[in-house]
């Protein structure tokens, strides 16, 4: 037998819907993040190289050497942007001119007047610089000045920082959309599961038809082979319940016959030996016949506890009827039989044979362990909801023993091993209050004797 998977279809669905979408939403972050990243530092270098281009053009060439006019625009631009600091070195032909004469200069010559950009520390920040080359006339040579203007980035720091609560929002708003989406999703996909399970739960025990409900073309081989152990089950059933009919008829038929045989041949016969013979037979005969009878009784109960036919039944009715047909019996073994029940009907819904024969097994039971003059009383009372139908006996009493000791299959008394009996009756018994959701109870009576009362609810 295969073990089950652990947890459930719905609960694995939605985790995995759910570890996709938050896997997408952090990689839809992270995308977010960069680009903005990469859009905010090219815009950056781009406000920065027009800057150092702007101070570039405003040199001069003069007889004296080189004259520069630092254009008000080209920090107008950097200081829009945010509240940087900006840093600024002219250099001509190696000397510096003008500016922060620490201010790092780049590894390599700009290419002229396309920046070259590059990011330094500097006065305890990281600054990103810009430097261009421009050759200048002055002084009657060609001077090579180089230009470097850098600005902080705190102000790119807090764009980008703004960016990434922007797309930490995003993709927030992402996963919840998503998980909303996973939440319906695995309920669409699990509706039909649900459904088809609400439409075998509402069937009886005995409602074995073929599932028909409507499916998505993925559920078809499930209802398929539901259907298939229905067949093979409902099959199973009727040919327990014909082998159980047909077992009673061909063991109990030839039983009799046995007995009645054995009781003719101890009549013609006068030999004691041959006479107690026959008696010690008819009595296994009776036994045998008792034991298969309560085996094939229990088997039905068995069978019908979970095929059981339930409708309205008069409990009061039941009694009486019973009462009517073990009088004979009662009479035969010196034993008065009482039934004492209301004048109204008590009805509730059960099933009539599970109740009928754990009700005869607790009369024969009375009966046969009363003995001689004894007296067996069968009563019937209803209160809060609950019928309690109650067999008392002055016979032989439990001597000690436990409810559960005696309804153990083929467990009987240490005080009547002297009678017939097979040991299945108050099994039956348990069996069939189990089945009606009621409760069996057998206890000791003051003066001698025991009572058993079988509870049932009306409703």
């Amino acid at each position: 037998m295969r073990a089950a998977a652990p947890g459930s279809i719905r609960r694995r669905l939605l985790l995995q819907l759910l570890g996709g979408a938050a896997v997408l939403s952090v990689l839809l972050y992270l995308s977010v993040r960069g680009v903005s990243r990469s859009a905010v530092e090219q815009t950056q270098d781009s406000i920065l190289g027009a800057a150092t281009i702007a101070v570039a053009e405003q040199l001069r060439g003069t007889d004296e050497g080189v004259d520069i006019d630092i254009p008000y625009t080209a920090f107008s631009m950097l200081g829009a942007v945010g509240q940087d600091r900006v840093f600024y070195r002219i250099i001509v032909d190696g000397a510096d001119l003008t500016g922060y004469a620490d201010l790092p200069a780049p590894d390599d010559a700009p290419p002229g007047l396309n920046p070259l950009f590059y990011s330094r520390p500097y006065q305890q920040a990281l600054v990103r610089l810009a430097a261009v080359n421009r050759p200048v006339i002055a002084g009657g040579h060609t001077a090579q000045v180089q230009v470097i203007v850098g600005q902080t980035r705190s102000a790119q720091e807090a764009i980008v920082a703004d960016m990434a609560w922007r797309a930490a929002a995003l993709g927030l708003g992402f996963f919840a959309l998503a998980a909303l989406l996973a939440v319906l999703t695995t309920r669409s996909v699990v509706r039909p599961l649900d459904r088809l399970a609400g439409a075998l739960g509402r069937r009886g025990p005995q409602d074995l038809r073929p599932v028909t409900q409507p499916v998505p073309v993925e559920l078809a081989p499930l209802t398929a082979a539901l259907n298939g152990f229905i067949a093979r089950l409902s099959g199973a059933l009727k040919r327990t319940e014909t082998f159980i009919a047909e077992a009673a008829h061909h063991i109990r038929t030839p039983l009799a016959t046995l007995r009645a045989r054995a009781e003719i041949a101890l009549r013609q016969t006068q030999d004691e030996a041959t006479r107690a013979s026959l008696r010690e037979v008819i009595r296994a005969v009776d036994d045998s016949a008792r034991a298969a009878g309560q085996l094939l009784e229990h088997a039905a109960v068995v069978y019908r506890s979970d095929q059981r036919a339930e409708a309205p039944l008069d409990l009061a009715a039941l009694l009486r009827d019973i009462g009517q047909s073990y009088a004979p019996a009662a009479d035969m073994a010196d034993v008065a039989l009482a039934v004492s029940v209301p004048d109204s009907a008590v009805m509730l819904t059960a099933d009539r044979l599970l109740v009928e024969t754990a009700l005869r097994n607790l009369v024969d039971n009375a009966i046969k362990y009363s003995g001689p003059d004894g007296r067996v009383e069968m009563g019937l009372g209803v209160a809060q909801g609950r019928a309690t139908i109650r067999i008392a006996d002055r016979g032989r009493g439990l001597s000690g023993a436990s409810l559960a000791d005696l309804t153990g299959r083929f467990r009987r008394g240490r005080n009547v091993e002297d009678v017939v009996g097979s040991g299945l009756g108050l099994t039956i018994v348990q069996e069939v209050a189990r089945a009606q959701r009621g409760r069996f109870t057998l206890r000791e009576r003051d003066g001698g004797g025991s009572c058993a009362e079988l509870t049932l609810p009306l409703d």
